[in-house]
This record gives structure tokens, C-alpha cells and sequence, in this order.
């Protein structure tokens, strides 16, 4: 299993998905230890306006854990075949255990604008 981790230069999960330093990808071994981690850059802009959902895809990502995280966003995710779980915060690494370990559900709700005053909410 993959699970991609927007983080900010710090390693701790970034609140704002499409603003992140970058996004930590962990490979997991079937007794969901950290086999592998590599990083991925982040491409300029809003996360639902990138195409980072279909390369994240082509890197066999099946779980994004995720800050905030606008509608659109989750939409393109969850089109790639990645599950989205939201509000999650804290240290990449010890949040994909903990997710691993059935301790983080889905937070259950999106930012809904960004603190630049455009809406990324919207659908693509």
C-alpha cells in the first residue's frame, strides 16, 4: 500500500493541501511497516487546479492524508482511484501509523476557500 502525505518543510501534515512544501509518499510492507518513503514535489497552485491526483495515481497512491482540503480537490482524488482522508494533523510519519492502525478516520468536512479569497470548492 502507498500513502501520500502533504507536508510542509517540516515533515508535519500541511493544513492547506494545495500550498504544501511537497508530499511524502510511504510504501507500506504487508505488516504495515515504513518500507520506503520518497517525496514528491508540489506543483504551483491550487491542488484542484494541478494534476497532482493523476501523479500520485501513476505512483500507485491509494490513501491521501490530508489537512484541509477543498471539494475539488477530493474529487479529483477520489477520480484516480485515492481515498481521502481529511483533518488530519501532526507528524507524516506517525500519522500513517496511526491510520494504519485504525486510529484516524475521515474528519468529514472540506475548506471550503482558501486565504487568498478564491473558491476552490468548485468542481472540475
Amino acid at each position: 500500500m502507498k500513502i501520500a502525505v502533504p507536508v510542509k518543510d517540516d515533515y508535519q501534515i500541511d493544513s492547506h493541501f494545495g500550498h504544501c512544501a511537497f508530499y511524502q509518499i510511504f510504501t507500506m510492507t504487508d505488516q504495515n511497516e515504513v518500507m520506503f518513503v520518497e517525496t514528491t514535489d508540489s506543483p504551483e497552485g491550487c491542488g484542484c487546479k494541478s494534476n497532482m491526483a493523476e501523479i500520485l495515481a501513476q505512483k500507485g497512491v491509494q490513501v491521501m492524508l490530508a489537512g484541509g482540503i477543498g471539494i475539488g480537490a477530493i474529487n479529483k482524488l477520489k477520480a484516480s482511484g485515492i481515498e481521502v482522508i481529511r483533518n488530519c494533523e501532526g507528524d507524516a510519519e506517525q500519522q500513517v501509523l496511526r491510520y494504519l492502525a485504525g486510529e484516524l478516520k475521515d474528519g468529514g468536512s472540506s475548506c471550503s476557500s482558501h486565504d487568498h479569497g478564491h473558491e476552490c470548492s468548485h468542481n472540475h
